[in-house]
């Protein structure tokens, strides 16, 4: 990290792709495609932003300043992998879902649909797949120029639509949105998917794009798709731990090595939060969609029923991914491996040769 050089009355400063530092003042641009009202990117600014400014200012010489860009005003969400990579922000967090190419095997809990509801639950998962794992933390320094700093729970998924549904036969003919490989979920059920993202939810719901919505309670409500979608049906797709917290490697080199560790204490508790808070607010935000709009919970012969159509896809995608020389195999079933010993019980046991 650059130093602030004193020269008599005059100071000297140094930019280097996007920090501005010395050993008093540092400046990050931070942000995510995604707004504020979804919980891992309001947990950014509440939590990691406020909790690594207070412990690098109280227990270090330094000062920290943040350059904020949510909900897509610097990058937008398909954007953050390249935005980190190339320093146009210096910490970013963002979907694995918008990067099929560059992280196809990161999405690897969304590849065993009808998982454990409980992001805590789902988070630990994740924690052990990547300790057996190295790739799936090396590859960002190794191909994107930049470090892992924190995995990122989702709260658990249903399916929020502008229509009332109680077998998979209801919405045949229907537009149902996702976002990257959980559209698979729909299309393998012979459900009409669409790509999209939060970002422009809303607007897409109101105008009738599509229907409905793979997503979590959270977004139904803080992003108010309960007015354009007043039917929220409890299906448990699943709890997804695929969205990550990154920050560019050559602003990560030029950090103080004071500074180094409490970001990564930081990101480590933060990583915790996103399990934690979704876990303690799911309850609560279907209670309040229970007061606002219609909520249901489906049969559980319909969710098994859904879970059976998409039970060869598992293995079609460890083949293809195993061709591109990824360990899919052994992550998929440590996926199924880790779920059970964490105490879940698959509504279909996937299997993976």
């Amino acid at each position: 990290m650059k130093k602030l050089i004193a020269t008599g009355a005059a100071a000297l400063t140094a930019l280097t792709f996007g920090t501005t530092a010395t050993a008093e003042d540092i400046t990050l641009r931070i942000g995510s495609g995604h707004p504020p009202g979804v919980v891992y990117a309001g947990l950014m600014i509440d939590y990691f932003q406020k909790e690594l400014k207070e412990r690098v200012e109280a227990r270090t010489d330094h000062t920290l300043n943040f350059v904020e860009g949510y909900s897509g005003s610097i990058v937008k969400v398909t954007e953050v992998l390249e935005g980190v990579q190339d320093g146009i922000i210096d910490i970013g967090g963002f979907c694995f879902c918008f990067e099929p190419s560059n992280l196809p095997l990161h999405a690897f809990q969304v590849m065993m649909p009808f998982g454990t509801m409980d992001p805590e639950k789902s988070l630990k998962i994740a924690q052990e797949v990547y300790a057996e794992v190295p790739y799936l933390t090396d590859v960002f320094e190794d191909k994107f120029n930049q470090v892992m700093l924190s995995r990122i729970a989702d709260g658990g998924y249903n399916l929020g639509t502008s229509f009332p549904w109680e077998d998979l036969s209801d919405l045949q003919g229907q537009k149902i949105a996702g976002a990257g490989l959980n559209l698979n979920w729909l299309k393998l059920a012979g459900v009409s998917e669409v790509q999209s993202s939060l970002a422009t939810a809303y607007t897409e719901m109101n105008t009738n794009v599509y229907e409905g919505w793979i997503m979590f309670p959270s977004a139904w409500v803080n992003l108010k798709l309960y007015e354009p979608g007043p039917y929220y049906t409890l299906i448990g797709f699943g709890s997804m731990t695929w969205h990550g917290l990154t920050i560019n490697k050559d602003t990560y080199d030029e950090l103080p090595d004071d500074f180094k560790e409490i970001l990564h204490e930081v990101s480590a508790d933060y990583e915790q939060q996103t399990g934690s808070v979704n876990a303690s607010e799911y309850d609560r935000l279907v209670d309040v969609l229970r007061d606002t709009i219609t909520v249901t919970e489906i049969d559980p012969a319909v969710r098994k029923a859904w879970a059976e159509s998409l039970a060869d896809w598992p293995q079609s995608l460890a083949d293809d991914l195993e061709g591109q020389g990824l360990p899919a195999k052994q992550v998929l079933n440590l996926v199924l491996d880790r779920a059970e010993a964490n105490g879940y019980e698959w509504p279909v046991r996937y299997e993976i040769k």
